[in-house]
């Protein structure tokens, strides 16, 4: 049976079912977003406050000379209206095709009609014209520090991402051709998607990256056998179970970044950082933080060192009967591991026999991208923030860390999820990066304003349980490894800390890849490979020009340095002793709990 229009009953009625179904979820998505925190700006990325400081000084310009924005608007509209007039004469000649298009290869627009289709072309030309104009604009102006050079481009250029036709549903090929084939369906499910991430997010729009229902701690990820040994506050001490009959005598303490959780070195066995260590031959301890909420809102830097890492230290040398452990940070942790150290070294503590630093800045003159966010607009809001709270929220540092990223974190999957229909993929690391943490108030204000903006880490002018310290301070034996497409910490930024440390024996890798995926990079993948250089730590660039390349991946490198420092080889020890009782299996109890907010 068919209509008049030769459209068939069913495909009216489904059409008809989920244009209600659209309905029903608008009222459900109404309802979700009135749950949205109070806005705080200052500390949306992007955000309108943001936006505003970074374009005042463009303005400022503007308003100063404004024949040079007068000709640029000019020069833009001229290329327009031609625009326009070429796209009209290819429809009045009765060709159904697009103009001549030179416009750049960008994945984002790799659906076909972007380039055939006249409608869609016109779009996505009159869209490169409009970033061209916005770039023409940045360069033309002359007075800006470089900083604020940096952060207006920054801005700009998230605007424009923004604002590509790539991410409205009427200038998407993509999904409109779904949305026809499934007559609507996809839509549904795209909404369906959205309405169920804010109600997730309790108002708060956060894309979701991975399928939540594909992996379980314990189960598929994070399963190495293990058990949490030692708790306290801040930390689970979680100890791995010996593969190997035989193990160095000095164990391992890895310290993971808490501003995201630790399994990220132990997800699939075949990509476990944590599960080729103990197959190695080590004794390894592992901290999983614990995710705070408003009760911890007076932790700060001192407690993370004292109850977090000197804790760990001291309990994993009770267990193992050793008098030091070879320690490893990562990121954040590789930091809060310098003020350790250098901590320890006042005090004439040698318990650390040699550490390593992942992906770790501990010089903030140069940043990088995540130095538009280190200005005091920024760190304002988010002092008044976590003052109201008592914490920071990880949404906050998620859409931060997010918007550097944008295309790949923010909008890719939202034109996935939402516009498409699509589930989520079962990516575990992408399950992981929603997997987040907050931090506590103080700690988070200490670390903003003393180390990342007031750099007094470098300066050697911070005090840390009550100590005076620098870089300077740390003595021991260290490597380090930089990640070379790294965008939250840069390798000449973690090259430019390490090489102010007062050790003589330092090794520095530079690894192909990014912030994740240049350290948790398998042997047997053989996918990335690193940089070395034996000479003296000089300038960076120097450095990586003379640097020798080494296909796959610096872990074998990295076992084989620490290997000498590992002490003679030992009966495979048992998970804890008399004093230290078995109390829960790995992963552990912190990783999976949600703070009572």
């Amino acid at each position: 049976m068919t209509t008049d229009l030769n459209v068939p009953t069913e495909n009216l009625e489904k059409l008809t079912s989920n244009l209600t179904r659209l309905e029903e979820l608008t009222q459900r998505l109404v309802q979700a977003v009135s749950q949205k925190r109070a806005p705080n700006p200052a500390v949306e990325a992007p955000g309108m406050g943001l936006f505003t400081h970074a374009v005042t000084a463009y303005w400022k310009e503007a308003m100063e000379n404004p024949g040079k924005l007068i000709e640029q608007q000019a020069t833009l509209w001229g290329k327009t209206l031609k625009h326009y007039i070429d796209a009209q004469h290819a429809l009045a000649s009765g060709k159904f095709t697009a103009p001549e298009d030179d416009t750049p290869t960008d994945r984002r627009f790799s659906n076909p009609l972007w380039k055939t289709h006249p409608y869609f072309n016109f779009v996505k030309q009159q869209y490169f014209r409009n970033v061209e104009a916005m770039e023409m604009a940045l360069s033309d102006i002359d007075d800006l520090e470089p900083h604020e050079r940096k952060r207006v481009e920054h801005f700009a250029h998230q605007l424009m991402d923004m604002l590509a036709p790539t991410n409205f549903l009427a200038t998407n090929p993509d999904a409109l051709e779904r949305a026809v084939e499934t007559d609507g369906e996809s839509l549904v499910k795209g909404l369906e998607n959205l309405v169920h991430d804010i109600e997730s997010n309790h108002g708060d729009f956060l894309v979701r990256l991975a399928d939540p229902d594909a992996f379980a701690l314990g189960d598929n990820i994070g399963a190495t056998e293990g058990a949490v040994v030692y708790r306290n506050r801040m930390i689970e001490l979680i100890q791995y179970k010996a593969t190997t009959e035989k193990v160095h005598a000095t164990p391992i303490v890895i310290f993971p970044p808490w501003i995201n959780k630790f399994y990220i070195m132990d997800l699939k066995p075949s990509n476990s950082l944590i599960k080729w260590i103990v197959d190695q031959g080590y004794t390894l301890f592992v901290v999983s933080w614990k995710n705070p909420d408003k009760s911890y809102a007076d932790v700060g830097l001192d407690e993370y060192v004292e109850e977090g890492f000197i804790a760990a230290i001291e309990e994993a040398k009770k267990i193992t009967g050793e008098k030091q452990v070879n320690a490893v940070g990562y990121c954040i942790a590789g930091t809060t591991l310098t003020l350790t150290q250098a901590v320890l070294a006042k005090r004439g503590d040698k318990s650390v026999k040699s550490a390593t630093f992942f992906t770790t800045l501990t010089d903030f003159s140069d940043p990088g991208e995540v130095s538009v966010f280190l200005d005091d607009d920024f760190i304002d809001g988010i002092e008044e923030q976590v003052g109201r709270d008592g914490y920071l929220d990880k949404y906050f540092m998620a859409r931060t860390f997010s918007f550097l990223r944008s295309n790949d974190l923010v909008y890719a999957p939202a034109i996935r999820n939402y516009m498409l229909g699509d589930k989520p993929p079962a990516f575990d690391l992408l399950y992981w990066n929603g997997d987040g943490t907050n931090l506590p108030a103080k700690m988070a204000v200490e670390y903003l304003r003393w180390i990342c903006q007031a750099n007094r880490l470098a300066d050697g002018t911070i005090e840390i349980c009550g100590e005076t310290i620098g870089l300077k301070d740390v003595k021991i034996p260290l490597f380090a490894v930089a990640c070379e497409a790294d965008h939250i910490a840069p390798w000449k930024g973690s090259f430019n800390g390490i090489r102010q440390y007062g050790s003589k024996d330092k090794t520095f890798v530079v690894s192909q890849s990014g912030h994740i995926a240049g350290i948790i990079n398998p042997p047997t993948k053989n996918k990335y490979g690193h940089y070395t250089n034996d000479a003296e730590m000089g300038e960076a660039d120097d450095w990586l020009a003379t640097a020798t390349f080494h296909e796959g991946s610096w872990w074998p490198r990295w076992e084989a340095w620490v290997k000498p420092r590992a002490g003679k080889m030992v009966e495979a020890r048992e998970l804890g002793d008399s004093k230290h009782p078995v109390l829960a299996p790995a992963p552990g109890t912190y990783v999976t709990e949600t703070p009572i907010i």
